[in-house]
């Protein structure tokens, strides 16, 4: 079903504002999760998994230096470092689906279109800041332009780059189920990789209660 660029490798659950993991850089990473409506049309379900999702991988990535980006879990050689920078990339690559146009970090990189070890490769060398600024940009991307095109065409409209083996393009719908994919994979990774790291266990991030 996907066809990508020329080269391009194919805690118990709770309601709430804003939790903030604090991370080694300026800007933490927001495990906001906001409950959908109690009568969620398709769309907003839709969008309140992936945000689930991404609050879910926040939450289990952040707050690290640098040796705990690094550690891996052997026999794996995933780390959440790379982890971040893959997601990144991910999200850059369906956003093309969104806008039509040229992608922004890290996929505008050559390499990145042609190596499938580039991102768990380069990573290690990225510093904490670095992966969190670049995969918080890639999902501030994604996010406003899926936000755009749902408004101009909803989930019905055909992807703007993605077709396949005969030409057809999947519709919004599918491609945003695909984009949560990558996380609801990703997650139980992150899960495994940060209970070694620190011992942090959990299903969803705590958040701050309303007050009455």
């Amino acid at each position: 079903m996907r066809r990508l660029p020329s080269g391009l490798y194919s805690g118990r659950r709770t309601s709430g504002t804003a939790f903030i993991v604090l991370c080694m850089t300026e800007k933490p990473l927001d495990t906001t999760i906001n409950e959908p409506s109690m009568t969620a049309d398709e769309a907003e379900m839709l969008l309140f998994a992936l945000e689930r999702s991404r609050a879910h991988f926040a939450w289990k990535s952040g707050g690290l230096d640098a040796a705990g980006l690094n550690q891996l879990l052997p026999p794996s050689k995933l780390t959440l470092g790379g982890l971040l920078k893959h997601l990144a990339l991910v999200e850059e690559r369906y956003t093309i689906d969104f806008t039509g146009e040229a992608p922004g970090a890290p996929l505008d990189n050559p390499e990145a279109q042609t190596d499938p070890d580039w991102v768990w490769r380069t990573a290690r060398d990225d510093t904490p800041e670095e992966l969190y600024a670049l995969w918080r940009g890639a999902v501030a991307h994604s996010r406003s332009a899926l936000a755009k095109a749902l408004a101009d065409g909803g989930l019905d409209q055909p992807a703007k780059f993605t077709t396949s083996g005969n030409g057809a393009s999947p519709n919004l719908r599918r491609i945003v189920v695909d984009l949560h994919d990558e996380y609801a994979r990703h997650v139980g990774h992150a899960d495994l990789l940060r209970e070694a790291i620190d011992g942090l266990v959990g299903e969803d991030p705590p958040q701050r209660m309303h007050l009455a």
